[in-house]
């Protein structure tokens, strides 16, 4: 029986990148998705797909009450009068603020929780108020699905679930988009960094590393792809770009390709992931990762298996795997490139995240 399925999320790549596949079901299916995120132009994807876009501004980062409680009150008069059979919803202010309405009004809502980002990563005024804010919304709310354990054991542990969570493989990997794809030759080793450049994303230890690396092995290369979030971060990614120990790319839309041009990625981030999709996107086109131990990218990489895992914020740690990865031989590195392959085609396929939000449907 067709259903009347809203989604809330804060922004229109949350739902294109990592959930179309999703979206497009639920339309062939035959039910009504409203899509409940700030306006974009490129809303019409969607729209042509058989979805009602709703355009619900809301700021993305930071936290003032006005604009908050306006946010629940949109929310409320939203499922007032669309009367939802099923809510999902993504990212921190949609799972808070909707299941803040929805739990008033009595209807069902699945959250799903795509990392903590920066918040968690200390103890704060912010942290003890945004634990506060998930104790008082997702805790009653219907479902909330976790990207990883260390995510679901944090929840747990400060109460702000009860028994009504699940786990997801993260997003997913669609592996017909990102395919297996053979190694570059050896004429020169290429790195790369993929994702927002800033401290939190470990762009800091990443820069030394390429540093200490060029200078001891100069055929080996590094590039850096995402915009820069801070001043600092550009500035810093600007000099060492202008003195050849990396090549800064800028945002790419098709970052496949260069994953393809490259023999590993790195992703040195200091924590907040939930599974980082880009970790999943290199595995499934065969290439090695290098990652700290944060929750998250455990999940994906193994050590000395598929790629290699250094302690977090020491970028003497990922200089040493780095030149652990740089002496295998060319066999050796598709062959860990190959089983990263693999463990994301059985672990993280995202029809498995379909067939799960396709049962919480059905239910």
């Amino acid at each position: 029986m067709p259903k009347k399925i809203l989604i809330l999320s804060n922004h229109y790549i949350t739902i294109y990148a990592f959930r179309r596949e999703l979206v497009a079901k639920l339309c062939a299916l035959g039910h009504r998705v409203y899509i409940s995120s700030p306006h974009d132009e490129r809303n019409s994807y969607f729209e042509e797909l058989g979805c009602t876009m709703i355009d619900t501004p809301m700021s993305r980062r930071g936290m003032n009450p006005v604009e908050d409680l306006k946010l629940v009150r949109r929310y409320k008069k939203m499922m007032e009068e669309l009367k939802p059979d099923i809510i999902f919803s993504y990212t921190i202010k949609p799972n808070i603020y909707g299941t803040m309405a929805s739990n008033a009004m009595g209807l069902k809502q699945v959250c799903n929780i795509t990392g903590t980002g920066a918040t968690f990563l200390k103890e704060s005024v912010l942290s003890k108020l945004v634990r506060q804010l998930y104790r008082m919304s997702i805790r009653k709310c219907y479902k909330v699905f976790f990207q990883n354990t260390g995510d679901r054991d944090y929840f747990i542990h400060y109460g702000m679930v009860k028994d009504n969570y699940d786990l997801l493989p993260g997003s997913g990997v669609n592996l017909d988009q990102h395919s297996l794809t053979e190694l570059p030759g050896e004429e020169e080793i290429r790195f790369i960094y993929a994702g927002r450049v800033m401290a939190v994303k470990g762009i800091d230890e990443y820069l030394e590393c390429a540093r200490v690396i060029r200078e001891l092995i100069p055929n080996t290369k590094f590039y850096i792809a995402g915009f820069t979030e801070d001043e600092k971060s550009k500035q810093m990614v600007e000099h060492y770009n202008a003195i050849d120990v990396v090549e800064y790319l800028g945002f790419q839309g098709d970052i496949d390709r260069w994953l393809r041009h490259c023999h590993c990625l790195i992703l040195p981030s200091l924590g907040g992931e939930g599974v980082p999709n880009v970790l999943l996107e290199a595995a499934a086109t065969g290439r090695p990762c290098i990652a700290s131990d944060v929750n998250g990218s455990v999940d994906v990489v193994e050590d000395g298996v598929n790629g290699y895992l250094f302690r977090r914020g020491d970028a003497g740690s990922l200089i040493e795997k780095t030149e652990q990865f740089l002496s295998l031989s060319h066999e050796e590195k598709r062959q860990m490139g190959l089983r990263g392959h693999e463990k994301v085609a059985r672990e993280f396929d995202r029809k498995i995240v379909m067939d799960k939000y396709l049962r919480e449907i059905e239910t």
